[in-house]
């Protein structure tokens, strides 16, 4: 049995057991004195179901040609990998993965004399999986501090999500029982001052931001101090989505860096860059762009389940070797997931078995 089909049937069983031994939960309630019986529904498998739902474009652009092209070849032949190849290369797994791919698969049809394209389905699934698990060099957790609070620093172009994107994980934090402090760090683009903070009072974190125009080093000095003294577990810092070119940028990422490295050795702990899933290939030149400017250490790609082409996933990790940390799978605070790649070859291929 290949990789994916044992991924398909650990969470078909998973929720199977659920759906048979958990569709209700016992709750009571107290009513004129009596103790009353409730039934509630349970929820089942949500994540999985997020990831599902939010791939659908995916799943239905990329699976579907998959399949088509399965069922127009009755033999494996030169013609059928020069359309996979471009299929793949449409779901933006990228050209250089594409390559690299094509070429271990005909690796293995030649080794397991395959023949009949039908064979491929679940080696072509198995394979990607092995892209991108193989080398084992990507976390894809955030690495919290054990010693004083956690500093998140997040970068990203202009209309990527990114303070969204911090809104929504802080909402996950404070639900996990953490103290949260959002930092306005973007005191450039007018209105991201006001829509970080409305983003703290929405989700029950903190805030600290100044007027419009202020040093952006001088307010994240005043928040990882606050932080400090307050007793906070985890900082999220925003920055300038643009300044007027990369030089510029880099210096004000150094100087935000140095002030915090100052305050709190080794942080900030996590440089986080926010991508727009469905700018493609641009997204991945963002990413190299951003490497040559500060240490990134991982990627939130938000807007995953406006594309067609979810396999940017893939060519992030292969072209700019960065982990992908969380993923945007909707608009809902809930659809922004933390990424599991177990759960994404599911959500992606789970109507191609």
């Amino acid at each position: 049995m290949g990789l994916f089909n044992k991924i398909k049937k650990m969470f078909q069983k998973e929720e199977t057991m659920i759906n048979e031994n958990e569709l209700t939960v016992e709750k009571f309630e107290v009513k004129n004195g009596e103790k009353r019986e409730k039934k509630v529904e349970a929820t089942v498998q949500d994540d999985v179901k997020i990831y599902e739902k939010g791939l659908t474009k995916s799943r239905k652009g990329f699976v579907s040609n998959l399949l088509s092209l399965t069922n127009r070849y009755q033999k494996i032949t030169d013609e059928y990998f020069d359309e996979l190849e471009e299929i793949l290369i449409m779901a933006d797994i990228g050209v250089k993965t594409v390559m690299n791919f094509i070429e271990r698969l005909r690796e293995r049809v030649k080794k397991e004399h395959l023949e009949d394209p039908k064979e491929l389905k679940e080696i072509i699934v198995d394979e990607l999986f092995i892209i991108y698990v193989e080398d084992n060099i990507l976390e894809s957790k955030i690495h919290y501090s054990e010693d004083g609070p956690t500093v998140l620093l997040f970068v990203g172009v202009n209309g990527v999500g990114k303070t969204t994107t911090i809104g929504k994980l802080a909402w996950k934090m404070v639900n996990e029982g953490r103290k949260v402090l959002l930092v306005a760090g973007d005191t450039f683009r007018a209105g991201a001052t006001k829509q970080l903070e409305e983003w703290s009072h929405r989700v029950g974190a903190s805030f600290l931001g100044k007027e419009e125009g202020s040093d952006p080093a001088s307010v994240v000095f005043e928040g990882v101090e606050k932080a400090k003294k307050e007793g906070f577990d985890v900082v999220l810092i925003d920055t300038a989505g643009r300044l007027q070119n990369k030089v510029n940028l880099m210096k004000e990422l150094e100087k935000i860096n140095r002030v915090i490295t100052n305050q709190i050795p080794n942080a900030p702990h996590e440089t986080l860059l926010i991508i727009d899933a469905t700018t493609g290939q641009n997204g991945i030149n963002q990413a190299k762009s951003f490497q040559e400017i500060t240490n990134i250490t991982g990627i939130v790609l938000t807007k995953l389940d406006g594309t067609a082409k979810g396999g940017i996933v893939l060519a992030i990790k292969e072209e700019a070797k960065l982990p992908v940390k969380y993923i945007g799978l909707g608009e809902t605070k809930e659809d922004l997931q933390p990424f599991d790649i177990e759960k994404y070859i599911y959500g992606l291929f789970k109507d191609m078995m």
